[in-house]
């Protein structure tokens, strides 16, 4: 295998531009350039290195360190390269002795009141201001304090007259991945413009004038733990310096090697560079050139991979013959054949359909394919599902449905382009923290939004930015406000006729808009259902429909309901009525929960799908892998994880594999979930830690995390980023080996030498990844499916000159109510979601130090609704459902309405799954997560059922020592 080769990675000084091209001659030598790019990368480009110590490429012109000056021929002075644009014919001077002499005294200024312990330095062979100084020639510094004359400086605890020095500060270690050391700053502003324009977060400021110019993070009683920084890392990946440092470096050394890979968090899909010191890891950098991130990052992906090397991790593999007994550590050998002799003995004994496979969407794309292909080749059934099926696989239906592919419609890129963004059940600062900064960007540029969730969240306002319009829904009211946007749109006449005449089917949209013109759909006639005023409403329908390019981005707060697949089809047929498909700055675009849930759905992980979503009862497409993998297909679809559950408590359903998924968890229900997997006779979990799910498991298979192997990823943009091997395998087996390993001793002979042969299996089976491989992936860096012969460098737009399925297709909207209702017992609203810090059950992220800002999940709580039930800002309570109870503290805010309840899903010891009810999506069964009718009242801590999980877990997870 080819290794990747890094493209240029060095500072171009300031961001590029497009424009017209200008020639202007620099140093002799004529450079060519877009209208309006700076002097200073201008020079970059031409391959002539200009010093520079405030300017970065990822930043706007700031012009504040004075090292970059140059001499212009006609012009005065030396002004700053970095702020000054090129015009046709200009020539610059970069080397001229003023110009050097000049830089030299500058650079001699800063050094004045820096230290010189460079050789003790955490930045020593890492550090710009070390770099510079070598750059202008500097070789003695003439400023120096006389002693006993009792001047400061900023980096010694004492002033040359042995007195406390006033200006000194001491290091801040507040942040559990980096330090804050005052006493090497030489305020170049970079961290605060990080902050502002790459974050959006504002949470840096400088603080004083002069001298006593220092930056500041938060007010003056605020430390960077405290302050509102969200340490995505911008601020420390921008310091020309030591000042602001990951501990890491501090700790390990500098790297002296990357490896480009992809972020295992989100659905977003960072590329970093995996940063090593030999063979550890010393930190993750986000990687200037991936096309998702940008060069930015979260506190998951910069900081959080600790848990790789936590000591809860599982390195070797465990069998046990019944869940009350002891674990047992055995080897690779005797723990496959033990699982596969059960699951063979399983089917021999209650039927070939009595065992089946759960694919993970934290897993690559080939280990998700081999796990369908050990469901349907080895097997023999369709007994697969994904843990798609409780977060998107709405979109999924509802897409296909009136688009044609199951998937969102733009890049991240797109972004960029739009005037009005809707953003509906979704919480991208916390959920997708990096496409929420490019978001916030666009907005602070000009952009109009929409935001349409029961909860004030942060983008409905936050610094610089505020919604045009919020409007604050009751939970499981989606379909209805959907539908009064798009009645709005209609009755006024502010649709795009020209479009949906050319790109939709015509009779269709009539009959549509027959159906949405109804003065039920109203605003004002659905406000006392929805709880949005209909004046607020109709201003949110008329900006969208009149704002220009119109982008809808929307989450789970979509998709987990009764009627999610309703919901996405109504999102898309807003996107229809208003033309708002096909070009940048448009379009519907789900943001995916984890890392590859995009690709699991892609790999054909839904017991309905074959990879490619094309349904298994199609004899062309079961002909075309019965022929590659020389096994007959079921035609039949499976089985999916409720109905797993369901046939299990019944009796019929015996053996699950179950890799990198925490149902018990993560799944409605956890009671239901608990009885059906006590039920089984073999349950294999093959994960990285003892999960909830274990507890009920009878073979372990140790995981490998996304540094120990190879494979890609798909993105919530369909964008196929690889993953690369930082390191080997701790457990001794990347996922894709040992689910090979099992299937072979199940006796289906499997020879797969890397994840590119799997890929090349994909690619030859899978029409929209036809013209993927290994070699295309390293020479583009990603690309987008379709990729295939008709777009041989992927799509990055979707249905630009025509829908996938033709005609872009109107679907009626019905709403129709939740079984799940509010009444006298259980007067209140629950609805769920995720914090920044923590991801998904919390398994990874509860293992690193983001435990500092959430070690518990907390119930927010209206003021009113507290009051009344004689609740306290920290108080114990009891969050009880028709389906059960738990406990947990309040939290008051009226971030949620009155008879609204909120609460994240990180914390085991919670389990506020054992809250959620078994209702769900009428056309997928995704769970109804986001309604729970909830009765809320005081409590004296943890309930009976919390005390008996937590005793029955420990009991599940205990250890024979390796003698016994």
């Amino acid at each position: 295998m080819k290794d990747f080769i890094i493209p240029n990675d060095r500072d171009m000084g300031t961001p590029a531009k497009i424009g017209v091209p200008v020639t202007l001659e620099i140093d002799g030598v004529a450079v060519t350039v877009p209208e309006g790019t700076s002097v200073l990368r201008a020079a970059a480009e031409a391959g002539i290195s200009i010093p520079k110590l405030c300017a970065s490429d990822n930043l706007e012109a700031f012009g504040s360190c004075r090292l970059c000056v140059v001499e212009i021929e006609g012009r005065r002075g030396t002004p700053a390269s970095c702020t000054t644009p090129v015009t046709p014919g200009m020539v610059v001077h970069t080397g001229s002795a003023k110009v050097r002499k000049i830089r030299r005294g500058v650079m001699e200024l800063y050094i004045s009141d820096h230290p010189l312990d460079c050789l003790t330095c955490s930045a020593n062979g890492d550090c710009e201001l070390q770099d510079m100084a070598g750059a202008v020639g500097l070789r003695d510094v003439r400023y120096e304090a006389p002693i006993d004359s009792g001047m400061v400086n900023h980096f010694e605890a004492r002033n040359t007259s042995g007195e406390a020095n006033p200006e000194w500060l001491p290091k801040d270690d507040s942040n559990p991945y980096f330090d804050y050391d005052p006493s090497k700053c030489i305020v170049c502003n970079r961290c605060v413009r990080a902050c502002e324009e790459v974050q959006g977060t504002f949470a840096l400021t400088i603080q004083g004038r002069g001298f006593e110019s220092r930056v500041a993070a938060g007010g003056p009683a605020d430390d960077f733990l405290s302050s509102d920084c969200v340490s995505c890392g911008a601020c420390v990946q921008a310091c020309p310096t030591a000042t602001l440092q990951e501990k890491s470096i501090i700790e390990m050394g500098t790297p002296d090697r990357s490896v480009v890979t992809t972020c295992a968090y989100c659905g977003v899909g960072c590329s970093f560079k995996a940063e090593m010191n030999g063979d550890t890891l010393v930190r993750m950098v986000p990687y200037k050139h991936g096309k998702a991130n940008r060069g930015h990052s979260c506190v998951k992906g910069r900081f959080a991979y600790g848990y790789a090397h936590h000591k809860d991790r599982i390195l070797k593999p465990m069998i046990r013959e019944r869940i009350s007994d002891p674990w047992r550590e055995v080897d690779w050998d005797e723990a496959l054949n033990f699982a596969a002799t059960r699951m063979r003995g399983l089917q021999e004994k209650y039927g070939k359909k009595s065992i089946g496979v759960i694919t993970s969407s934290r897993c690559t794309n080939e280990e998700t394919y081999l796990v369908q292909k050990l469901a349907r080749a080895v097997f023999g059934n369709n007994n697969t599902d994904t843990c798609a099926r409780v977060c998107h696989s709405p979109t999924g239906y509802g897409l296909g449905q009136t688009f044609g592919t199951s998937a969102g419609t733009q890049d991240f890129d797109s972004v960029e382009h739009t005037d009005v963004v809707v953003v509906i059940g979704a919480n991208p600062t916390d959920g997708h923290p990096v496409f929420a900064s490019r978001l916030k960007k666009r907005l602070r540029a000009g952009a109009k939004l929409i935001v349409i969730d029961p909860r004030r969240i942060d983008l409905v306002k936050s610094p610089h930015i505020a919604a045009a319009h919020h409007l604050p829904l009751r939970p499981g009211t989606n379909v209805a406000v959907v539908s009064a946007l798009a009645h709005v749109i209609v009755t006024e006449g502010l649709m795009d006729e020209e479009f949906i005449r050319e790109r939709c089917d015509w009779d269709e949209f009539q009959h549509y808009a027959e159906f949405i013109s109804n003065p039920r759909h109203s605003p004002e006639a659905t406000a006392l259902l929805t709880g949005v005023d209909p004046a607020e409403l109709r201003a949110a329908a008329r900006l969208f429909a009149t704002g220009g390019n119109g982008a809808i981005y929307y989450g789970l707060g979509v998709t987990e309901h009764s009627q999610g697949s309703t919901t996405v089809m109504g999102i898309a047929n807003l996107a229809m009525l208003t033309g708002n498909i096909g070009r940048p700055g448009v379009g519907v675009n789900p943001l995916r929960g984890q890392n590859n849930v995009q690709g699991s759905c892609d790999m054909g992980s839904f017991p309905h799908e074959l990879p490619g979503y094309r349904h298994v009862k199609g004899p062309e497409v079961r002909a075309i892998f019965e022929e590659a993998w020389g096994v007959q297909i079921d035609a039949e679809p499976g089985l999916r994880i409720p109905n797993m559950l369901d046939a299990a408590v019944d009796g019929t359903f015996k053996g699950l594999y179950c890799q990198g998924e925490d149902i018990l968890q993560s799944d409605p229900d956890t009671k239901h979930v608990a009885a059906g997997l006590a039920a089984m006779e073999c349950v294999i979990v093959h994960d990285l830690f003892l999960n909830e799910t274990a507890n009920y498991a009878h073979v372990f298979l140790p995981g490998s995390t996304f540094l120990e192997k190879d494979g890609t990823f798909t993105n919530a943009e369909r964008r196929i980023n690889r993953v690369r091997k930082v390191m080997p395998p701790l457990n001794g087996y990347a996922d894709w080996e040992i689910t090979q390993m099992l299937a072979n001793a199940m006796g289906a002979g499997w020879s797969y030498s890397h994840p590119a042969r799997i890929m090349e299996e994909i690619a030859a089976t899978t029409p929209s990844f036809a013209g993927v491989d290994y070699a295309l992936l390293e020479e583009k860096g990603s690309v987008q499916w379709p990729c295939n012969e008709a777009h041989p460098e992927g799509t990055p737009l979707m249905h630009v000159d025509g829908f996938m399925r033709g005609k872009g297709r109107f679907i009626v909207t019905e709403y129709v109510a939740t079984d799940e209702k509010t009444g006298p017992r259980f007067p209140l609203l629950l609805t769920t979601g995720r914090i920044l810090s923590q991801y998904n059950v919390g398994a990874q992220t509860r293992r690193t130090a983001n435990v500092v800002w959430h070690e518990e999940d907390l119930l927010e709580i209206h003021p009113h609704d507290a009051e009344v039930r004689g609740l306290k800002e920290g108080d114990w309570v009891r969050l009880a459902s028709r389906a059960g109870e738990t406990t947990l503290r309040a939290k008051l805010t009226d971030r949620v309405s009155p008879g609204v309840v909120y609460t994240t899903f990180h914390h085991p010891d919670t389990q506020a799954n054992v809250i959620t009810t078994d209702y769900s999506d009428w056309a997928t069964n995704c769970p109804e997560y986001k309604v729970t009718a909830v009765q809320v009242s005081l409590s004296n801590g943890p309930t009976d059922w919390q005390e008996d999980y937590a005793a029955q877990a420990e009991r599940a997870r205990r250890i024979l020592p390796a003698a016994e």
